[in-house]
């Protein structure tokens, strides 16, 4: 969420920063918020104003009495309950304009990263590394690999989509034999691979209407989301949720800072507006494995976090044999709680296209406000500050099973139609070494 302090010192500034990511409509949502923001300062001074003066009729009404002036006393109860009835319509009109305040500021996206290159689309996504490709780029690679996963999966019997849509409904997924387990290795790897700077955590995979607020995916991405509407919870769309929210409500210590998590879970995505693309095999569906890593920072922390966490994606991406490149997100295609996001993506020789398997970003401190993560700083002789700041919140995919599965199909494939198991998964992998 956005600081309403820093839209009201600086409208014309954070104006002017929106305005990078080319919605037209946000002008408009920051101008009603700053309306709002000045009704509910106005409410605020008339009702000091009010409490003041029924103060003062009060110490007055009391002295005339005494006195026996009891016309006069009378007369000013009267103005102050008239002004009690003002009052207590004020408080009414706050909360409602409070109300619509917040649900303002929950709609705003976050600024972007003065780093973050301008852009209208994805299509405006520089590659900042790579393209890692063989020899002949994407028409390099043979003709045995250009064969997509789901007849890979179909003729080696590892991927069965038609009895997981008999099971469940239409995108939905199920690996079997070599298949399952090369997808449970990939996880065992990705934790294995990060062990060593984040603490594992196996968090709950339903989560409040408050958690799912708090990382950006309410209000708006409410449609894309499966719920449990009674008992108000929600089906996690990915780890970040829950991990984000550890210390939600919270204040630490800088010296605790940076904490790093991870964690293994399903993730559910309805993905509404997804319907007809990229529906075939596993690169859209609303169930799958992932890893996520996660940090809390302070700020000064965060851009050199930033590049680790892209770093450690990278290289396990690479280390899998999989061609791969990173992509800086441009304004035009940030999401809205991010400040700065790289994309890691790998291409499927089979599928013929760049499929994203990472986003890591930056989400400066969007979401530790809504979350209400603190610390108490310290200055640079280590001794505590007054006061308290927000913690600044990264987080990436180390690895999400659907896409990097189907690219170890295609890209390993061999010309007897069996598939090499690479060898940084073989230790978790029974044995197994070459599927089919």
């Amino acid at each position: 969420m956005i600081d309403v302090r820093l839209l009201r010192a600086n409208p014309t500034e954070v104006r002017a920063a929106l305005a990078r990511r080319g919605d037209p409509e946000l002008d408009q949502i920051v101008q009603q918020a700053l309306a709002a923001d000045e009704r509910l300062r106005d409410i605020t001074a008339r009702r000091d104003e009010i409490r003041a003066r029924v103060n003062e009729l009060s110490r007055e009404v009391g002295r005339l009495r005494r006195e026996g002036d009891t016309a006069t006393a009378e007369g000013l109860q009267d103005e102050s309950r008239t002004l009690g009835d003002e009052e207590g319509g004020l408080a009414a009109e706050h909360d409602r304009v409070a109300s619509d305040l917040r649900d303002l500021l929950l709609i705003i996206p976050n600024i972007p990263s003065d780093v973050a290159p301008d852009g209208a689309s994805d299509a405006d996504n520089p590659v900042i590394t790579g393209p890692f490709l063989p020899e002949g780029g994407e028409e390099g690679f043979a003709e045995h690999q250009r064969v997509p996963h789901w007849e890979i999966g179909a003729q080696l019997g590892i991927l069965d989509n038609e009895r997981a849509t008999k099971i469940a409904a239409s995108m939905f997924t199920m690996q079997r034999g070599a298949g399952a387990t090369l997808a449970r290795a990939l996880c065992q790897y990705a934790l294995d691979s990060n062990a060593d700077a984040f603490e594992e955590v196996r968090p709950p995979t339903l989560v409040s209407t408050a958690t799912l607020t708090s990382t950006g995916q309410l209000p708006k991405f409410a449609d894309d989301a499966y719920s449990i509407e009674r008992d108000d919870l929600w089906c996690i769309p990915t780890a970040e949720v829950p991990l984000t929210s550890i210390h939600a409500g919270e204040i630490l210590d800088q010296a605790e800072l940076p904490l790093r998590f991870m964690a293994y879970t399903p993730c559910y995505r309805r993905e509404a507006g997804s319907a007809g693309r990229d529906t075939r095999g596993m690169l859209r569906s609303h169930e799958f494995d992932k890893v996520e890593i996660l940090a809390l920072s302070t700020p000064e922390q965060a851009p050199e976090l930033l590049t680790e966490m892209i770093g450690r994606v990278e290289r396990m991406i690479a280390s899998l044999g999989l061609h791969h490149r990173a992509i800086e997100i441009c304004t035009g295609d940030l999401g809205q709680s991010h400040h700065r996001s790289v994309d890691i993506e790998v291409y499927a020789p089979g599928c013929g296209q760049w499929l994203e398997v990472s986003s890591v970003s930056w989400f400066s401190d969007y979401q530790a406000r809504r979350a209400d993560i603190r610390y108490r700083p310290l200055d640079a002789d280590g001794r505590p500050q007054k006061g308290t700041a927000l913690v600044h919140t990264l987080n990436g995919s180390a690895l999400a099973v659907p896409r990097v599965w189907a690219a170890i199909l295609e890209t390993h494939r061999q010309p007897d139609g069996s598939v090499i198991v690479p060898e940084v998964l073989r230790p978790y992998m029974r044995g197994i070494d070459r599927i089919g």
